[in-house]
């Protein structure tokens, strides 16, 4: 990956996390971050 194409993912990235912000309060970043520490749990149990 070059540094071109990791800028242009990290711009999306912020530009999508602004625009859930601005048009959802922040409701669907909110709900991805529960789900992924939900996951994260579930895996370390079985670790």
């Amino acid at each position: 990956m070059t540094n071109t194409v990791a800028l242009i993912i990290g711009i999306v990235l912020l530009m999508g996390m602004a625009t859930d912000y601005f048009a959802n309060d922040g409701a669907a970043l909110y709900f991805l971050t529960r789900k992924f520490l939900d996951l994260v749990e579930w895996v370390s149990f079985w670790r």
